[in-house]
């Protein structure tokens, strides 16, 4: 796979990230409230591990 292809995933992955951050703030939510966090956790983690391997300034594909 492209550099450019796994960019573009990554990013539309952090542009989606705010709709969990919506529903973590739903109070009727339960027991989901968990997996959401999680899921949080992990994109955050898998995030900042991209930006780690691939710095926004390097823009060779």
């Amino acid at each position: 796979m492209e550099k450019q292809a796994i960019r573009d995933r990554v990013e539309m992955i952090r542009s989606k990230r705010e709709a969990l951050v919506k529903l973590l703030e739903q109070p009727d939510i339960g027991m989901l409230r968990i997996d959401v966090n999680q899921a949080l956790e992990e994109m955050d983690d898998l995030i900042a591990e991209f930006d780690e391997i691939f710095p926004a300034a390097d823009t060779n594909g």
